[in-house]
Order: structure tokens, then sequence, then C-alpha cells
């Protein structure tokens, strides 16, 4: 299969590496990330150990692709459809985090749009580096739920390249699941400073799991089957499955850039009826960090 990755920033460069040992893949990112791949190949490290060779560009190459896995942050969908919208493609992954994405990207592009969520820790370590800080999960399937042949391909495809898949067919509540996990995670993990590890014990983890469950109250209702239990779990079980990660909020913290709260604990509070004051409470104070900073 010949897959594109369109942002080859951490996560996207280890699916793309790891995709590229069974298959035909070229990353698109910046330099001096791509200009190093181009010369040296790409170095996974940690938890899964690899050289391979993809090829790495900076812009949408010509030519036909079966497949685009979009990983670009929330706030780039817009420019990454539009990048995409002349590409000739069989379809298009997007493994990103919030909520919408996939509408727009179908809005704008002629092909099958799949949904999915990765569990997959990831964060570059320098041009030409990835690390795997963990071992995950790709789930994947049409937005609006069921099974499409789409799906099953994509899902073989990935399997082929000893990447963990399971197509869904319940992607609407998987994708409130995930952004239950993002909410308190992410915005939690980021705030605090700390790894996903602190939120298994100690005060942290209260705000986390109360994050979660508004979203859970929200994703009810909206029709989407998500209880407090089992999002509050979920959190739980994340966090201490990936206790020694990093999460990619915490990561655009440490590193001076502009978050997705908006795409997460903000897309909660945008389609809350009723009152959600904990995504309101972590919305407001990183969006203000932002602020101070002219990131927004």
């Amino acid at each position: 299969m010949r897959v594109l990755v369109f942002g080859a920033g951490s996560l996207g460069s280890l699916l793309g590496g790891l995709l590229a040992r069974a298959h035909e893949v070229t990353l698109i990112g910046r330099d001096p990330h791509v200009e190093r791949i181009r010369d040296a190949g790409l170095r996974i490290e940690g938890e899964v150990l690899a050289r391979v060779r993809p090829a790495a560009v900076t812009t949408v190459p010509d030519g036909r692709f079966d497949l685009a896995v979009v990983t670009v942050k929330a706030f780039d969908t817009d420019a990454a459809a539009a990048a995409l919208a002349d590409a000739d493609l069989g379809g298009v992954l997007s493994l990103q985090n919030g909520l919408g994405n996939e509408e727009r990207l179908a809005d704008e592009l002629a092909c099958p749009v799949l949904a999915g969520t990765c569990t997959y820790g990831a964060r570059l370590r320098g041009p030409g580096r990835v690390e795997c800080t963990g071992r995950g999960e790709v789930v994947l399937g049409p937005p609006d739920g069921g099974s499409s042949p789409h799906a099953d391909r994509v899902g073989a495809a990935f399997d082929a390249a000893d990447v963990e898949t399971t197509v869904a067919a319940d992607m609407p509540r998987r994708l409130w699941e995930k952004l239950a996990v993002n909410a308190g995670i992410n915005a939690v993990t980021a705030l605090v400073r700390a790894e996903n590890g602190a939120l298994s014990e100690g005060p942290a983890g209260v705000p986390a799991r109360r994050a979660a469950v508004e979203t859970a109250a929200v994703a009810r209702e909206r029709g989407i089957d998500l209880s407090d239990e089992a999002a509050a779990s979920a959190v739980e079980r994340v966090a201490d499955a990936t206790a020694a990660n990093r999460s990619s909020m915490l990561q655009d913290i440490e590193a001076g850039e502009r978050t997705e709260v908006d795409a997460i604990n903000g897309a909660v509070v945008d389609r809350a009826e009723g009152p959600v004051p904990v995504n309101e409470t972590l919305t407001a104070l990183l969006r203000g960090w932002e602020r101070e900073r002219d990131l927004r």
C-alpha cells in the first residue's frame, strides 16, 4: 500500500515509520526533520527499535496514494484538507485529537474518510529520531459507525506492518471516550507539568476524572452511550498504562507551543447543554497561558 502521512510530528513519524516496515510510505513534515530523514532515514527508539527509510517531503507530492493518514494538530485540520484537496487519494484516516476533524476533512476531500484513535506513545528526540514511549493500539472505522470495505483494507494494511489494530463498528462512542480521556489527562498533566502516572495517585487525579465524567454527560446528551464510570475508568486505565508518558499537551507546553485545548476541553464546553465547570476551568487556564504568550 502507498501511504502518505500528513503531519510528521511525533505520532506521525512513529506510525509512518512503523508502516514503512511493510509499505511504501511518504512523510510530510518540516525541516530539519524531513531533511535528516531524506539523508539518513528515520530511527525509531524506545519500545520499538527500527531504522527505516520512508520518503520525506515538505509538500504533498504528485502520484496516487492508497491512503493518507492525517496526524496534524486539530487547529491545522483545515490547512491539511486544503493541501490534500488536489491529491489523488484512495482514502483518508484521521488519527487526531478532538471532535469534528473527520467532518472537516470529508467536506474538502472526494474520498472516504475514516475516524481513528491511537494509544501508541511517541516523542520526537531530534531530527530523524522518534521514540516509541509505549506500545498501544490503533482503532479505526467509519466515523458514523458501522463497517466498510475501506476500513477493513486499512486495518489489514496496519496489521501487515505489525501495528496492533482493531477495526471497530462503534467509532462514535470510541471517539467520545477518547475525548473524555484526553480532557482529563492532557489538560491536567499540562497544567501540573507531570507525567501521566501523576494522575494514578494523588490530588491531580480528581480533576482528571471529573473532566472525563463531564465529557461523558455531554456525550449522553448527544445520544452516545458512555457512562460516567466508563469515562472515569478509562482515564485511570490509560494513566496507569502510560504512566511514564508525557502527554501531547504537556509536550506543547514545554515547547512553548499552542495546545489543542480548543478541540478537547473546549469542545466539551462548546457542546454542553448544562454546566461543565471542570472543563470550563481547564479551558480558561490553558487559553490564558496561550494568550500570555501570543499563541492565540
